[in-house]
């Protein structure tokens, strides 16, 4: 994936695949799993898992640029992954994205 440390580019997905859906689950391989989400602004990626209780956000109701887990109702931004209400003390990994040629990036 990367070499001394150093975060690169991955392809995930392709922009069609967001025409009839918002949101997909890339799994990297590992402990590499990542929610990438479609928002009127762009797309923004983020740990598949809640961090209170590994439970898939990927399948959270979404408001605005927020989303909540399905199982205890935390809520994370989706933008910078913050904890935005408990139970969730802490904040998810949150992963920079770029789009190029309709190809959907992220930075690992």
């Amino acid at each position: 994936m990367s070499l001394l440390g150093q975060k690169e580019w991955t392809e995930v997905a392709e922009e069609a695949e967001f025409e009839n859906d918002d949101r997909k689950f890339v799994d990297l391989g590992e402990d590499n799993q990542i929610g990438l989400f479609k928002l009127d602004e762009g797309y923004y990626a983020i740990s598949a898992w809640c961090s209170h209780e590994k439970t898939s956000l990927v399948h959270g109701e979404i408001d605005g640029c927020e989303i909540m887990c399905p199982l205890h109702g935390a809520r994370f931004d989706l933008r910078d992954g913050k904890a935005l209400s408990m139970p969730a003390v802490k904040p998810v990994a949150s992963y920079p994205v770029r789009v190029e040629n309709g190809k959907i990036y992220i930075k690992i």
